[in-house]
């Protein structure tokens, strides 16, 4: 990353990052879709009901995944590797200690949380059973991301996502046998995606202790190191905040469209896991800026950092275009890999057409956060993310529902928010970029 063909270089780390995140998605998306097709519109409520929870649980830890990348890039870039191992090791006992507690909140909670967002008593019983055994492998999930991003913010991108198709196409031959054969309902959707992540899991920690010299982890060196682990807090701690409060507040939007009964769950939940898949390609670029700043910073390369940015703005922009395009004329006929219900149909694709269109301005204010992360500025990024996507959000929400009490209205919460949030990031872009030297490190010395 601090050398090279800058577009090159972000263009071909983006595409196993988006081909990655991809196979992610595809672990609740396939389970959406099978239990949507073979059991009944009613399960699949249940599965997309507990979304929202389960993001709101585990973002935290996932935002500080993210402060150990940015740190571990910058050591990388500074050529320091004891530092750069400390790093590792500490966010690892963080991790792994994290999700434990959060199994265990997880499991108990469950049904306290799906009543607390107003899940109807007509999907309880399932929804129940899909979360909890979600949670009985989301350390999987923790571990493999943290594994992963690590290994991004050094530059590879290609071994998780081996990792991830193997585990994501697995899900879905699960999905199918214990769904479909053995009539396991949403039970087995869960179960599916449980084996299938913890396997990923195990996947990266082999490859970890196995690896090169660069990122080897040793038994014996599991070590605590309080010192680095301030910097990653440092980056990671605004960031999980930013991500569970954001997480918070689709909690509310999800707690609104469950008052417009299971039709409105199922349509709004099936355009979910679409929008999941839409945003990836920008949030993919949003990564790659965060290891490619990182590493740049570490090696004082600043006039490398500003084209960098532009380089990862203007990928952003054309790739939102596209897909917002894609989404606005063809949505119908994707949803119906979800279900084949015509209300439930109708519901996605008046979704899709609300939100569609704005998808260029979150892939402004994507870019500008993975931008400010790596240059030490997570918290500012954590500010405006909580008042446009949080604040704004569900203010509007909250009072224009009691207006006009039509899921339009919900509908409108996410392209408004990201309408300030766009605006409030260029600004911060363009003065922040003024601040850096003009000229590297190596041109003054």
């Amino acid at each position: 990353m601090i050398e090279g063909n800058i577009f090159k270089e972000l263009f071909w780390f983006v595409i196993p990052l988006v081909l990655g995140n991809i196979f992610q998605q595809l672990y609740n998306a396939a389970d959406s879709a099978i239990v949507g097709q073979f059991v009944s519109k009613d399960a699949l409520a249940a599965v997309s009901s507990s979304g929202p929870l389960i993001n709101l649980l585990i973002s935290f830890f996932m935002g500080l995944s993210v402060g150990a990348g940015v740190v571990v890039a910058r050591y990388y870039g500074a050529k320091d590797p004891k530092k750069m191992h400390e790093a590792i090791y500490s966010a690892y006992i963080f991790v792994i200690v994290g999700g434990i507690i959060m199994t265990i909140v997880g499991v108990l909670a469950s049904p306290i949380l799906l009543k607390w967002i107003g899940t109807p008593e007509a999907v309880m019983k399932e929804s129940v059973v899909y979360l909890r055994i979600y949670f009985y492998g989301v350390i999987g999930v923790m571990v493999y991301n943290m594994g992963s991003g690590i290994l991004r913010s050094l530059g590879d991108a290609k071994t998780p996502l081996y990792f991830l198709i193997a585990s994501s196409l697995s899900n879905v031959f699960l999905d199918l046998l214990f769904v479909v054969v053995f009539k396991m309902g949403v039970a087995g959707a869960a179960y599916a995606t449980l084996l299938c992540q913890v396997g990923s899991a195990l996947l990266v920690v082999i490859l970890m202790f196995k690896g090169n010299e660069i990122y080897h982890l040793r038994i014996g060196e599991f070590v605590f190191y309080p010192r680095v682990f301030k910097e990653i807090i440092k980056v990671g701690l605004p960031s999980g905040i930013q991500n569970a409060v954001v997480s918070f507040s689709n909690l509310i939007v999800q707690t609104n469209i469950n008052s417009f009964g299971s039709i409105a769950m199922a349509g709004a939940g099936s355009y979910t896991k679409i929008d999941g898949f839409a945003i990836l390609p920008v949030q993919s670029i949003s990564l790659a800026i965060t290891t490619f700043v990182g590493q740049n910073l570490g090696a004082m390369k600043y006039q490398r950092i500003k084209t960098g940015l532009k380089t990862a703005l203007k990928m952003a922009i054309v790739t939102a275009f596209v897909i917002s395009l894609i989404l606005i004329f063809g949505s119908s006929q994707i949803l119906r890999i979800f279900s084949n219900d015509e209300e439930v149909i109708a519901c996605g694709a008046l979704m899709a057409r609300i939100v569609a269109p704005a998808y260029i301005l979150l892939a402004i204010s994507h870019t500008a956060i993975g931008y400010l992360r790596a240059m030490n500025r997570s918290f500012v990024a954590m500010i405006v993310t909580l008042v446009c996507w949080c604040g704004v959000r569900m203010l509007w929400i909250l009072s224009m529902t009691r207006i006009y009490d039509r899921i339009e209205v919900v509908f409108m919460g996410w392209p408004i928010s990201w309408i300030l949030s766009a605006l409030i990031f260029i600004f911060l872009l363009v003065y922040n970029l003024k601040g850096l030297p003009d000229a590297d490190f190596e041109e003054k010395a």
